[in-house]
């Protein structure tokens, strides 16, 4: 899709496209396009407003076909809510809604008419940017494997006009918003391929794509993860054919001197449970296991995208778990990078061993100010949270607050849930350091103090977005399926608190 902002004309014609759009604010207070528009319909806007049920309430959409005179084929108006509470977050997200609509219609090209219009929280330039990335966002199509696609499958919007007051400044705002977007799509890409095409080796491949932004890459084949114990990792995918591996991401940003924000990823290309093989039911799904590890590519792209003013380690493990005569059994125990034995009780409480190894690996190579891991670690948050909010738990409040008040912004909520001793005790282990599975229920819980004993006293902040990353429910911004849940979410994250001039 190709945004492009421009100032208005002097003149009142409407510039030719498929539909041409108007904001109006919840009571129907008209913005000077609705006016104009109104004026050219000889009162028909106000006419359909008064026989429909639209408000101007937040998303609220009415589609009107536009009279033969105009040089439209559609006149679309998008409500934003109540003046006074509208944020970047309402107008994203209406401007998704606007996206469904426009979808549902042979429609190629929109303007949007937003001169004059501003609110006690934005500025002009802000809304046209934040209108436009919403419908970019909730736009998204998977259409890479059919080959009998319906015509619905090809709508699509092919040029999207703004007209506002300050074009250079939405534009400048846009571009930003534009590179995060980049990589929620990458994210979602990534986690809709099929797992026969998405293997470790495979994810590799796609990841080597970010040197071309700038970012440095270093992979760590099975021989030399072998060589530095990181046993527990390695275990996870001695039952595939397909190798394992380790890649760092390098974007440095900021200060040489200043120690990385780390972002660690789970990145289990595909998960059968291995010797503790799940249900048939719903297996199909767990090529989405590589979820936290695709977020962390997608960060990195927007990162390296828009040139962020900070230094990010992005680190995931790449593994597939799958049942085999060389698979971990039940009962094993190896010996973790770290030093720490793992009794493995259950071969599908496998991501926790990926990230052991890579959590202690980043924090002892790179000392980070912070690291945050993601995965798609347990069902127990999906019972606790359902798919309205990601878990957070870890050891610095002060960041886990800000992750809190970021998700806020964004509309990627964060739930702290507690991270407490009790339950450390619950993975004690009778025959090894400790084990990969709690009894006593608390899944989450006793997953995050799993990781937790991986982390060797650097703030840590653990997100289990199993509930968030992929979702049967309709999203706002996503709709079905992959959400790309994390990456602007983190990078919003890093603008705000890591990010400083050089």
């Amino acid at each position: 899709m190709q945004v492009t902002f421009e100032s208005p004309s002097k003149s009142t014609e409407i510039p030719e496209c498929s539909s041409v759009v108007a904001l109006l604010f919840e009571g129907n207070t008209y913005t000077p396009a609705v006016k104009n528009l109104d004026t050219m319909m000889q009162g028909g806007i106000e006419r359909a407003i008064k026989s429909s049920d639209f408000s101007g309430k937040k998303g609220q959409v009415l589609s009107l076909i536009a009279p033969a005179h105009m040089s439209v084929n559609r006149v679309v108006l998008l409500g934003l809510g109540e003046i006074d509470n509208c944020s970047a977050q309402i107008v994203t997200e209406s401007g998704a809604s606007l996206a469904v609509e426009l979808l549902k219609m042979p429609c190629t090209t929109a303007t949007f008419l937003l001169e004059g219009i501003t609110v006690p929280t934005l500025k002009n330039h802000e809304i046209g940017a934040h209108l436009a990335a919403g419908v970019l966002l909730r736009s998204y199509r998977f259409n890479k494997y059919k080959t009998n696609q319906k015509p619905e499958d090809h709508r699509r919007i092919d040029s999207l006009k703004v007209i506002l007051d300050l074009p250079e400044k939405a534009d400048e705002c846009f571009s930003k918003l534009s590179h995060q977007i980049a990589g929620v799509f990458w994210a979602r890409n990534l986690m809709v391929e099929p797992p026969n095409i998405l293997t470790p080796s495979a994810f590799v491949h796609e990841l080597m794509s970010l040197k071309d932004l700038g970012v440095k890459i270093e992979v760590l084949e099975e021989a030399e993860m072998k060589k530095l114990g990181m046993n527990t990792l390695l275990a996870v995918g001695q039952g595939s054919e397909n190798p394992s591996y380790l890649v760092v991401m390098h974007w440095n940003g900021g200060n040489p001197e200043e120690a990385p924000l780390a972002v660690v990823g789970k990145g289990v290309t595909f998960d059968t449970g291995g010797i503790s093989i799940k249900p048939a039911a719903k297996m199909d799904e767990m090529k989405m296991d590589m979820g936290g590890a695709a977020v962390v590519a997608g960060l990195m792209r927007s990162l390296a995208g828009r040139k962020a003013k900070a230094n990010v380690i992005g680190v995931v493990g790449l593994v597939e778990n799958m049942p085999d005569g060389k698979a971990i059994r039940p009962g094993d125990v190896v010996t973790s990078l770290s030093g720490k034995t793992v009794e493995i009780l259950n071969t599908d409480a496998e991501g926790r061993l990926v990230l052991a190894d890579a959590l202690w690996y980043t924090q002892d190579r790179f000392h980070p100010q912070l690291m945050i891991d993601l995965a798609t670690l347990t069902s127990a948050v999906v019972i606790a949270l359902g798919t309205k909010y990601a878990a957070a738990m870890g050891t610095d409040q002060k960041a886990i607050d800000q992750l809190k008040q970021t998700g806020e912004c964004v509309g990627e909520h964060v739930w702290q849930m507690p991270l407490d001793d009790r339950y450390d005790k619950d993975i004690d282990s009778t025959v090894a350091d400790v084990k990969n599975t709690g009894a006593n229920g608390a899944g989450s819980i006793t997953a995050a103090h799993f990781l937790k004993r991986f982390t060797n006293d650097i703030p840590w902040i653990h997100m289990d977005i199993a509930g968030v990353a992929w979702s049967t429910e309709t999203h706002p911004l996503s709709g079905k399926n992959p959400s790309g849940f994390g990456v602007r979410l983190l990078d919003q994250f890093v603008a705000k608190y890591y990010e400083k001039s050089i």
